[in-house]
């Protein structure tokens, strides 16, 4: 069974900077592309940024130059580095992994992070 499980999120005043993580463990063959979804109460779930297994990255235009999205093959792991923080990024934060198992390709979520920008 494959498990997303992400971490770093919390508390942060406007300015700010927070790192979320995101594992993959399980049996799989390979990753492809992971990114970070947000949801903001009452909102529908957005891309963040996300990244290929090339790798090439794409932003919301909300978080260009604010966010950097990365990814450790080696450890199976994204991440999001997030700087400048504004109240209106406060949201619960998703990652998403396309997981090749058997050959073929699966997605998957993981269970959330909560991130609350405010003073």
């Amino acid at each position: 069974q494959v498990r997303l499980v992400e971490s770093g999120g919390g508390l942060v005043q406007p300015g700010g900077s927070l790192r979320l993580s995101c594992a993959a463990s399980g049996s799989f063959d390979s990753i492809n592309a992971m990114a970070w979804y947000r949801q903001a109460p009452g909102q529908q779930r957005e891309l963040v940024a996300a990244i290929t297994s090339g790798p090439s990255t794409n932003y919301a235009d909300s978080v260009k130059g604010r966010f950097t999205i990365s990814r450790d093959n080696a450890k199976n792991t994204v991440y999001l580095q997030m700087n400048s923080l504004k109240p209106e990024d406060t949201a619960v934060y998703y990652c998403n992994a396309h997981i090749v198992r058997k050959r073929r390709e699966y997605n998957y979520w993981g269970q959330g992070t909560q991130v609350t920008v405010s003073s």
